[in-house]
C-alpha cells in the first residue's frame, strides 16, 4: 500500500526562496496541509538578487499573481536581456536577449543564415536581429502583441528587475492568505530521531518545538539543516569560477530606464546596475585572491550612476552546490543548495525549478529512495550545465590586462563545456542536452558575444543564393527597427501600467 501523506511542511528560513516556496505549495494545498516558516528578524538575508530571467513570469501567473500589481509592490522594472561590457575585451559590447533571434528559414534556425552572411560580408552586428536586443539601445519596452502573429512585436520575451525583500513580503502576504503561518524564532537545535536521523523537529531559542513531517531547508548559504545538521557535503567550483566576494550598495536612479541588467567587468571581476523604479542596485563581484575588499569598494564607488544611497555591504561566497539537495526527510533551496554569482540571473530560477521538482516528486511519509535520487540527479544536471554556461564567460576572453583575466583565459574548463565551444566553432551548432535552462540563442550570442566565432554553418544555407540572404537579414533589421520605433519607452510604459506610489 502507498504510505501516508504527508500533512506537515516545516520551511526553515524566509527570504526569497523561503517565501517563493510556501507560496507555491500553499497555492497547490491551500489548507489540506500544514505549512509553516520559522525565520528570525535577527538573521539577515543576502537581499541583492534583483533581476531575473523570463520563466519567473510563468511561475507568478500560476499562483495567480496580477502582474502590475506585483511591480508596484516591488518597485520592479522590466527587463529584455544582460548587456556585457569589457568581458571579451576593452571596449566591447554586447546582449544576450532573451526573445528570439530573427525568424527561422528552411528548417534552419537564423543563425545560421546571419553566419553564412557574416562570411559573405553582408551581415550586420548579431545585436541588430532581435527586438530583444534592439529595443534596449533605446531605452524602448512593451509586453507582447499576441494579436500581431508573425511579428516581433509578438516575440518580445521579458523578465524583471525588482526590490528582493518586497518581493519576500509580497509573497509572505499572499502565503498567508493561502493558510501558511509564520512563526518568528530563532533555531538553536535541530532534533533527529533514531534510528534513521530524519528531522524530527527544530528548537527556538525559546523552547518552542516545530515537528513535521517534511522539512525544506531555505536558510542561506549557512544550510542549517542540510548541512550543519546532515553533513550533506558541498561540491566547491572555485577552480572554474574564481570570483568569491561581493559588495554592494544602492544609488539614485538616473535616465533614461533601460530595460536591460549590464554586467561590466573590470579587473578582478564584474559589476552589476539593476535599474529599479526608485533606484539602481549595484554590486561588484570580485577575486579576493586577486583583488583587496578595499580596491574592490573603491571600484564600486566610483562607478555608480547616482549619489549612493547606503553603505557598501560585503557578501562572501563560496560558488557550487550541495552534494545532495535532498538528504532524508530535508530538501534544500535556493542558496542553501547552492550559489552562482549572478552573472546571468540564475538564483532565483533555479529556485523556481526546485519548488517544481519537488511538487513533481511530492514524498508520502515513506520517503522512496527512487524520487530522492531523481530529485538529486536532475538537481546536479541542471547546475553542471548552468555552470558551464557561466563559466564560458570567464574562459572565452582575449582579455590579459590583469593576472585575474590571465588566469582565466588559460584555466581549464569542464569537458562538457568544451565539448560546446568545439561544435560550435566547427559549424555553428549547438544541441540542448538534458532540459538545460540555456538554450542555443543564449550560447550563440554569449559566443559570438565573447569572440568565439563559427568557423562555417550549416551546409543548408548555401542552397540559397547569396543576394537572398543579404535580402533576408536586410528586411529582418528593418522589421525589427521599424518595430522599436512603434513602441513606448520603457519608463513611460510603467508610468502608464504599473509605477509604485
Amino acid at each position: 500500500m502507498p504510505g501516508p501523506l504527508i500533512r506537515d511542511i516545516v520551511i526553515v528560513g524566509g527570504g526569497t526562496a523561503g517565501w517563493m516556496t510556501a507560496a507555491a505549495l500553499s497555492n497547490h494545498f491551500g489548507r489540506a496541509c500544514s505549512i509553516r516558516l520559522v525565520e528570525s528578524d535577527e538573521i539577515g538575508i543576502v537581499g541583492v538578487g534583483e533581476a531575473t530571467i523570463p520563466h519567473i513570469v510563468s511561475f507568478n501567473r500560476i499562483l495567480g499573481i496580477d502582474e502590475d500589481e506585483f511591480l508596484r509592490a516591488t518597485r520592479g522594472t522590466f527587463k529584455l536581456g544582460i548587456e556585457f561590457v569589457n568581458w571579451s575585451a576593452i571596449g566591447d559590447r554586447y546582449t544576450h536577449g532573451f526573445g528570439k533571434l530573427g525568424p527561422d528559414l528552411d528548417g534552419l534556425p537564423f543563425h545560421h543564415f546571419w553566419l553564412r552572411g557574416v562570411h559573405a560580408g553582408v551581415a550586420a552586428g548579431l545585436g541588430d536581429y532581435s527586438i530583444n536586443t534592439a529595443a534596449p539601445r533605446r531605452a524602448k519596452f512593451m509586453r507582447p502583441r499576441q494579436d500581431m502573429a508573425g511579428s516581433p512585436l509578438q516575440d518580445i520575451t521579458y523578465a524583471y528587475h525588482f526590490d528582493a525583500g518586497l518581493y519576500a513580503r509580497f509573497l509572505r502576504q499572499l502565503s498567508e492568505r493561502n493558510g501558511v503561518e509564520r512563526i518568528e524564532g530563532k533555531i538553536v537545535d535541530v532534533q533527529q530521531r533514531e534510528p534513521d536521523g530524519f528531522i524530527s523537529a527544530v528548537v527556538l531559542s525559546d523552547g518552542r518545538r516545530v515537528e513535521g513531517g517534511l522539512f525544506v531547508d531555505c536558510s542561506g548559504m549557512h544550510g542549517v539543516l542540510i548541512e550543519k545538521t546532515l553533513h550533506t557535503g558541498y561540491e566547491d567550483w572555485s577552480h572554474w569560477l574564481p570570483c568569491d566576494r561581493a559588495v554592494a550598495v544602492p544609488c539614485r536612479s538616473v535616465e533614461p530606464l533601460i530595460p536591460i541588467t549590464r554586467a561590466t567587468a573590470h579587473g578582478a571581476g564584474w559589476q552589476w546596475r539593476i535599474p529599479l523604479q526608485h533606484r539602481i542596485g549595484n554590486g561588484h563581484v570580485y577575486s579576493s585572491r586577486f583583488m583587496s575588499q578595499e580596491d574592490a569598494t573603491a571600484i564600486l564607488m566610483g562607478n555608480l550612476d547616482g549619489e549612493a544611497l547606503a553603505e557598501p555591504r560585503h557578501i562572501p561566497f563560496k560558488p557550487g552546490r550541495r552534494k545532495r539537495v535532498w538528504n532524508r526527510n530535508c530538501i534544500a533551496m535556493g542558496l542553501a543548495a547552492g550559489f552562482f554569482e549572478p552573472i546571468e540571473s540564475t538564483n532565483i530560477h533555479l529556485i523556481q525549478t526546485s519548488v517544481s521538482r519537488l511538487m513533481a516528486l511530492f514524498p508520502r511519509g515513506g520517503f522512496d529512495q527512487a524520487d530522492i535520487d531523481e530529485v538529486n540527479k536532475q538537481t546536479r544536471i541542471e547546475y553542471e550545465r548552468v555552470r558551464d554556461f557561466i563559466v564560458l564567460h570567464y574562459k572565452a576572453t582575449e582579455r590579459d590586462d590583469t593576472p585575474f583575466w590571465q588566469h582565466c583565459r588559460s584555466m581549464e574548463i569542464p569537458p562538457t563545456l568544451q565539448h560546446k565551444i568545439d561544435l560550435y566553432r566547427s559549424n555553428g551548432r549547438f544541441f540542448r542536452e538534458d532540459n538545460e535552462l540555456f538554450g542555443e540563442l543564449s550560447w550563440v550570442q554569449v559566443m559570438e558575444g565573447q569572440r568565439i566565432h563559427a568557423s562555417g554553418y550549416h551546409p543548408f544555407a548555401d542552397l540559397r543564393p547569396v543576394d537572398e540572404v543579404r535580402a533576408f537579414l536586410a528586411d529582418t533589421q528593418r522589421v525589427i527597427s521599424a518595430c522599436v520605433d512603434a513602441m513606448p519607452t520603457h519608463a513611460e510604459f510603467i508610468a502608464q501600467h504599473c509605477a509604485s506610489a
